[in-house]
């Protein structure tokens, strides 16, 4: 599917899209993701390098490294990020390529257009990712960058099972996130207080492989990598 055939159907899909804040955002993260101060203080890239152990950067480019440059197809990026992934993305498509950006919030929609400028082959688009209002089989790449340990399991299942869906056969999908670390990794045993007080989801999310959730019929590969003791994961879906 060519950039324009697909931005016309996003374009008239986008009106009947719901676009109400989950409630578990709402009620867990309203802080960081809703809140403009929060928004203000978190799109620092020392501060989410911080937060990660030192480890944006090797996290960043184990993600950018599954996109070829001057990339010619679709690409979809599920849910906003602080620091400069987007851009880093961006700049990897070439004047045929093609970039969306889909998050349910309004606001996170708005910084990331600030960092972003006024790029031509990128959309920004208002939609909740366990439910999107997009065409099947439309994206050659879909990146999900620490999206998954901040949903609940049946929102998680149900954007895993949406990224499948838009990917096209032959496209992937690139996951990097937490991962259980390993039983000699001291922050192993700090993280578990970390997740308990600022990520309840996280707990559940590591306690089982993410090719556990796969619908086999529709994958055709996995691929898994670990970091920094088993604490971060790059998880490759081949479609």
């Amino acid at each position: 599917m060519d950039k324009t055939s697909l931005k016309k159907l996003i374009d008239d899909d986008q009106s009947n899209a719901k676009n109400t804040i989950p409630p578990y955002l709402e009620e867990t993260y309203w802080w960081a993701y809703l809140h403009p101060r929060g928004i203000r203080i978190f799109e620092r890239q020392w501060l989410v390098n911080f937060i990660l152990w030192g480890n944006y950067r090797r996290l960043r480019e184990a993600a950018l490294s599954e996109i070829d440059s001057h990339f010619q197809g679709n690409m979809l990026q599920l849910a906003c990020v602080y620091g400069d992934l987007t851009e880093k993305l961006a700049s990897k498509l070439s004047i045929k390529g093609q970039l969306d950006l889909v998050d349910i919030s309004q606001a996170q929609l708005e910084n990331a257009q600030s960092k972003l400028g006024q790029r031509q082959n990128i959309n920004l688009i208002q939609q909740d990712t366990s439910s999107l209002n997009l065409p099947d089989n439309a994206y050659d790449a879909t990146m999900l960058f620490f999206l998954m340990h901040e949903q609940p399991e049946n929102v998680r299942l149900s954007t895993l099972a949406e990224a499948i869906r838009v990917t096209r056969k032959g496209g992937k999908i690139i996951i990097v996130d937490y991962h259980r670390a390993a039983g000699w990794n001291p922050l192993r045993y700090v993280m578990k207080g970390v997740f308990r007080w600022l990520e309840p989801f996280a707990e559940d999310f590591i306690s089982s492989e993410v090719s556990d959730t796969l619908p086999i019929d529709k994958i055709t590969g996995i691929n898994k990598q670990v970091y920094f003791g088993g604490l971060y994961q790059k998880v490759i879906i081949n479609c």
